[in-house]
């Protein structure tokens, strides 16, 4: 452990934790959009419970994973070999979560398309304990990628710790608002299903060997938000437009 006067004075260390901070923000806005869908499975009372409980062991498991660095570290050694390419314990993972990640998000998309319409909202389905594993092992396999990226740029566990916890209390802070803007507008929730789904594809490349830079995949995630953000204004100004034309009538 660093000497924490010497981690407060050192400007190089309120830079990585800036850094990295940003960088668990921007890897669990797929993991807040995430639970927010399954959270929509529940009673309304329990919803608000399951995002927080989400959101508090996705932080409690990457805290636990900075202590166990050894263990995760190892996962990047070499299992076996498939056609020629050596297959990790971190492979599997990102291939597993990735599967998990498409047939929940397929699963999705094929609910709200299947007899029910974009507009209608869904029945509450799922038990609140189902909803919270699958929270988990969502959480596990975002956690393993984004504690060995962060390895990757700092050294000093207490800056991974911090930037963890603060990242995971704003994302608290909006996880309310940033569900009920999704649920309550089905375009919006289709593309976040269809992102989903291309993150699950991403991971299972990524296990592969096939390495796609997450900043291609948020660009794209940013540009096609942008897209639809300007279509929800437009749709909104020509209701209106509709409305004050039928009371001129």
């Amino acid at each position: 452990m660093a000497d924490i006067t010497v981690l407060l004075t050192d400007p190089s260390v309120w830079a990585a934790f800036a850094t990295l901070t940003a960088m668990e923000l921007v890897l669990g806005i797929d993991n807040v959009v995430f639970i927010s869908i399954l959270s929509e499975r529940l009673p309304q009372s329990q919803q608000k419970l399951a995002r927080r409980l989400g959101l508090v062991l996705a932080m409690v498991m990457r805290v636990g994973l900075l202590f166990a660095i050894s263990w995760v570290m190892g996962l990047q050694e070499e299992l076996f070999t498939v056609a020629g390419y050596g297959m990790s314990g971190r492979d599997l993972v990102l291939i597993g979560g990735g599967l998990f990640l498409i047939a929940k998000a397929t699963s999705e998309i094929h609910g709200q398309m299947d007899g029910q319409g974009l507009r209608k909202p869904r029945p509450a389905t799922a038990g609140f304990a189902a909803v919270v594993v699958q929270i988990i092992v969502l959480d596990a396999v975002f956690s393993l990628d984004s504690i060995i990226t962060a390895v990757g740029m700092v050294e000093q566990i207490e800056i991974m710790i911090a930037a963890i916890i603060v990242a995971v209390l704003v994302m608290m802070l909006f996880a309310d608002t940033v569900s009920r803007f999704v649920m309550s507008h089905p375009t919006v929730k289709m593309l976040a299903l269809a992102f989903l789904f291309m993150i699950g594809l991403v991971l299972i490349a990524d296990g592969l060997g096939v390495h796609v830079p997450k900043g291609y995949v948020y660009s794209a995630m940013g540009f096609s938000l942008l897209v639809e953000l300007l279509n929800l204004r437009v749709r909104r100004r020509q209701g209106a437009g509709g409305k004050s034309s039928g009371d001129a009538s």
